[in-house]
């Protein structure tokens, strides 16, 4: 694999598969794309910034489709400002499988976008970050996504490219282990939905990344 795109959103999970993508996998040639989709803040975008530097990554392109939020206006408590973003402990446990801080369809968006810059580009192949939630689940970050979108992209005549998501069977607190093998600086990534200077510490990620910190001894 000689060069690969990578979607860079600023996160813990993202920003150990750019390293894993750069260290592991030893792809110098990395494309990095972090997306303005009209989500409520851009402090994941800072970060973003900072790890693509971090993993000397020379292609870091930040994208404004912030038109999504108009979208999906009524969708989503991230793009839609009138819906608060709930604390995890707040979500129905009947909601848990897909709650309010679901994005439609922004990954499948994500990912094609991805997959036309990388065909564009010459690369063949496109990474993101799914892993498997503890506590709630998103469609969009399962195995049998991945699986049907690369079904998709073979139909491509010429110059397929193939989605990998290599932490989407593994929960964050595996990932935040791998991060750190890796020497992944998580002071320089974002989590919290809400934005702010410090962390809220109760939206749904924010748990999730506690708990993940604490499972990896970080």
């Amino acid at each position: 694999m000689k060069s690969a795109v990578v979607l860079l959103s600023g996160g813990m999970d993202s920003a150990t598969l750019l390293h894993h993508v750069r260290q592991t996998l030893g792809v110098e040639d990395v494309h990095a794309l972090s997306f303005i989709y009209g989500q409520k803040h851009d402090r994941e975008l800072e970060m973003a910034r900072w790890q693509a530097q971090a993993a000397g990554v020379e292609d870091h392109r930040v994208i404004d489709i912030g038109f999504f939020a108009d979208l999906t206006r009524g969708g989503s408590a991230l793009t839609d400002p009138e819906i608060d973003i709930p604390d995890l402990s707040d979500i129905a446990e009947a909601d848990l499988d897909q709650p309010p801080t679901y994005v439609p369809h922004r990954n499948l968006m994500l990912l094609s976008l991805a997959a036309s810059f990388a065909e564009a580009a010459g690369a063949r192949d496109v990474f993101y970050g799914a892993q498997a939630q503890d506590e709630y689940g998103y469609w969009d970050c399962t195995a049998e996504f991945v699986e049907r979108v690369n079904d998709v992209l073979r139909l491509n005549r010429k110059n397929a490219v193939t989605v990998h998501a290599p932490f989407v069977n593994m929960n964050k607190s595996a990932v935040a282990r791998l991060g750190v093998q890796l020497g992944v600086d998580f002071d320089h990534t974002w989590s919290c939905y809400r934005g702010g200077e410090t962390p809220c510490g109760t939206c749904p990620s924010c748990v999730e990344r506690t708990a993940a910190l604490a499972g990896a001894g970080a």
